[in-house]
This record gives structure tokens, sequence and C-alpha cells, in this order.
């Protein structure tokens, strides 16, 4: 049985599996390389079969997200370790080993992310995961290294292997039997923040979510929907809601979810200021969305045995972000 697979999930990526397919399959030494193409609508099937004949390729008849997209073609996959990475990610040698050894070490470690830096940035932390992630009282996603739209500069400041609370989906390593004794991921989740909760799933169970910087990798960012698109707002803002009414408590559900609307409703009102209506729809779109699937979404709540307060700020960080203009990781009071 091979050890490490590394999954590639592609949807009309064929210039980004030219650019960096090769390097991924030249430094994935003793791993296997899987390609899963989520119905794509480019040649990128015939691209693959006519130059990579050898990749083992598993086709999908319909676009699944993210989430399902990953849950279908992983079920196939027997390896002890799934590397899950985004298509549009340059890969560094020996980018494997330390994050394996690492994992090798603690049975207790689930998952784990390499420390992610910008391609077109490359002394710059990249905005989906950077040095290990965290959420806030009130679920919003940070990280060592990026808050909101603000990403440091990596000066070795976060070169600490280190627990954190979600790894990011970018290039995310997985224990494959924890995966799969977790159900993967939501799928109705469809893309965006669904390795969020499955981090937040980990957690409850008793396992750690990691950071290894010793294992770097450059990643283009919005390769199949870029930030502008307000279907990735609408993504975000119904799967924030999603994600915190399925894993907190009871009691912090009530509190908390007409908090975080409130907030998304102000941040309707900046949209709209700043001239982009179609993104104050997009969220108002979500929290309609939410309400229909409310029902549903109450029936998955996940056991919150686990105390995960140490790898939560207990701050808002939208408070401290734009009111005390604390921008960097480092300025947070994180314990």
């Amino acid at each position: 049985m091979t050890k490490v697979s590394v999954v590639i999930l592609n949807y009309d990526g064929k210039a980004y599996l030219e650019q960096f397919l090769p390097v991924v399959i030249d430094y994935s030494e003793n791993a296997e390389v899987v390609v899963i193409d989520n119905a794509s609508r480019d040649d990128s099937i015939d691209f693959l079969k006519s130059n990579y004949p050898d990749i083992r390729l598993i086709v999908l008849q319909e676009n699944l997200g993210y989430a399902g997209g990953y849950n279908e073609g992983l079920k196939s996959i027997s390896s002890e370790y799934c590397v899950l990475l985004n298509s549009d990610i340059e890969v560094s040698e020996n980018w494997l080993q330390p994050v394996i050894e690492l994992m090798d070490n603690d049975p207790g470690i689930a998952a784990c992310q390499p420390k992610i830096l910008s391609y077109r940035q490359k002394e710059y932390f990249e905005y989906a995961g950077a040095a290990g992630g965290f959420i806030d009282w009130l679920g919003y996603p940070f990280c060592r290294g990026r808050i909101f739209d603000t990403t440091e500069k990596d000066t070795g400041q976060y070169d600490d292997i280190r627990q954190v609370f979600w790894a990011s989906g970018a290039c995310f390593f997985v224990r494959t039997s924890v995966f799969n004794q977790l159900g993967g991921f939501d799928e109705s989740f469809f893309a965006h923040m669904e390795e969020i909760d499955l981090c937040w799933r980990i957690n409850n169970e008793g396992f750690k979510v990691m950071v290894c910087p010793d294992s770097v990798i450059y990643h283009v960012g919005g390769g199949t929907l870029p930030a502008t698109n307000p279907r990735k707002t609408f993504l975000n803002f119904k799967n924030s809601l999603v994600m915190l009414t399925k894993n907190l408590g009871v009691g912090e559900v009530v509190l908390k979810i007409p908090l975080r609307c409130l907030l998304d409703w102000v941040a309707v009102v900046k949209f709209l200021l700043d001239g982009s209506a179609n993104h104050s729809l997009a969220v108002l779109r979500a929290h309609w969305s939410y309400i229909l699937i409310l029902f549903r979404i109450l029936k998955k709540r996940s056991k919150n045995g686990q105390d995960n307060s140490l790898l939560i700020y207990k701050r808002l960080l939208v408070m401290d972000y734009f009111l005390r203009e604390r921008k960097y990781f480092h300025q947070l009071k994180m314990r």
C-alpha cells in the first residue's frame, strides 16, 4: 500500500496542471500522485491522458465542489496519508518529508499544513492558510501571517512547529483513517471553509491539527473562484453560519449567531458604500440560504466535549483589526 497520496482536485485547471504538475511529480518521490477531475469543461482530461498516462486519474461526472469532489475521489484511495493539494500551487523540494515525519512521530496529529507563501510575492505569506489558522470568538478565521486582507512578510517569525485550530485546504495533510472516521468534508459547504469545519470536528475528537513550516509551498490563490466573484462572498458568509451552528454549544449558538448576522449586515452596508451591490446581495442570499437549510444543519451538530479554548481567540477580531488597528498576529493576545 502506498503510504502517501498527493491528490489534486482539478476544475478547468489545465493551465495550472501544465505549469505546476511537473514540479509536484518531481518533488513527490515515493508518493502516489492522483488527479480528481471535477467535471472540467476544458481539455484537462485529454491533456493528462496524453502527457501523464501513468498518473491515476479519477473523473467525476459533475462538479461536486471542493468538499464533494474530494469526498468522492478519496473513496478509492487507501493510503495512510492523503495530501489535498490545490492545482495552483508550486511545491518546493522536500516538501512532503517534514510533515509526514511529524505526523509519523505523533499519532495524535490528524491534520497538518506547510508554510504557505504567495507565488506572486514569495517573501510574503499567502492569504489561504499562511502559517496556520485560528478563529475568533465569533468564528472569523485568521492565520499566523494573515488577518483579513493584511498579509505579513515572512521573516521567519512563524517558523515554529505548533498546534493550530485549522489547516488550510490549499495544502491539507490528513490521516485517511481520521478523514473517513469523521465522514470527510460536509458537502453542503460545496467550497470554502469546509476544511475549518472538518478541523473543528478533528479538535472535538481530541486529535491535533498542526502547522509544519519546515515544509514550504507557494500558492497562486483564487485559481478557481477569485475573491471578486460574488459567488465566493455567498459561500463564505453562508458557510460561516453553517459552521458555527454545527460546532458551537447550544447556548453559544443562541448568543453568537445573531451577533454574527448583525456584523454581516454591517458588511452589507460596507459593500454598498464601496459600490459592490452584487456582494451585498450575495450576503443577503447567504442568510436566506442558511435559513432554508437550518433544520438540516441542526441534525449535523457534532459533539462538543473537547476544550478548544486555548486555540480560539477570545476577543472580537473585527474590533481589534478595524478599530484598534491590530493588523498582525503577534499583536493579538491569544492567551
